[in-house]
């Protein structure tokens, strides 16, 4: 057998040995119920970081340091695993044509129309016929009206016409997706049941209204001015900006400044602070309004 140890009651040996059960009880216990702190951003094992449930100053620094992991993350200074950065946006990149075509418009020039659609044509890019557009800056915005150019835009305008006979298949076509028209024009009678797809025809701009003039008891009418050109221009709704198609490329020149005319008395001269005139994807060229 071997020895045997014999401590005599309340001795200091035997209060030692306790105190030593008691702190090796404690330090056990601290590790088994240790506090885990999450640091987002990290990866697997290292997402869980493990301190003492006494140390309050680690809890501090890891707490701060998830703090500035995540305002890195939401910044997009720093990414997790496998995600990817955020494109840049593009830059446009012009072609060698287009700085050709650039260099023959002088800056801060103000060119009469007739200059103007001179240099048009020099500038313009596509092959096929362009479309020659206006882009003007007015002094307000909320400025809207109708104006019928003297030789039309060079696109016919598809105009469905509402009535009694027609209505109940322009609302069918309508629910089912088919729009076949760029206008339409109701009699008064007809809107309780177009009302039903106001939903479809309003975000279209295509809804019939009296402000525009194609709510009219002789649709009819209404409906052969539109196909003849007449249209309904105003400015963006939150800048005094108008921008407007006027003809095409294959149109001759005077034309193109009738037509120009027509538009720029529509909005009236004072109304307007600057023009620019272009064709599909070509330079701006800056228009005097008064020759």
């Amino acid at each position: 057998m071997g020895k045997i140890k014999v401590a005599a009651l309340g001795s200091d040996q035997e209060d030692q040995q306790r105190d030593k059960r008691k702190i090796q009880r404690e330090e056990k216990k601290k590790r088994e119920h240790a506090e885990k702190v999450h640091i987002s951003g990290m990866k697997g094992g290292e997402r869980v970081k493990s301190v003492g449930a006494t140390s309050e100053e680690e809890l501090d620094r890891m707490a701060k340091l998830t703090e500035e992991v995540d305002k890195d993350q939401a910044e997009g200074i720093k990414l997790d695993e496998g995600e990817k950065p955020k494109r840049k946006k593009k830059i446009k990149i012009r072609s060698n044509r287009y700085k050709e075509a650039l260099m023959k418009v002088e800056p801060g020039k103000l060119y009469p129309i007739s200059q103007a659609l001179e240099l048009l044509r020099q500038v313009s890019l596509t092959k096929f016929d362009a479309s020659v557009e206006l882009h003007i800056n007015t002094s307000e915005t909320g400025l809207r009206g109708q104006v019928q150019l003297p030789h039309g835009t060079g696109k016919k305008i598809r105009v469905a016409i509402a009535d009694n006979t027609t209505i109940d298949k322009i609302v069918a076509d309508v629910e089912k997706g088919k729009l076949d028209f760029e206008a339409l024009v109701a009699h008064p009678s007809v809107m309780g049941k177009l009302a039903k797809v106001a939903k479809f025809l309003g975000p279209r701009g295509l809804m019939p209204n009296p402000k525009n003039g194609t709510i009219s008891p002789t649709p009819e009418k209404v409906a052969k001015k539109l196909e003849g050109g007449e249209f309904t221009w105003k400015t963006e709704s939150e800048f005094p900006i108008v921008h407007q198609v006027i003809g095409k490329l294959s149109f001759k020149d005077n034309q193109l400044e009738e037509n120009f005319a027509a538009f720029v008395k529509a909005i009236g001269e004072l109304k307007i602070k600057s023009v620019t005139l272009k064709s599909t994807m070509s330079p701006g060229i800056k228009v005097q309004v008064n020759n």
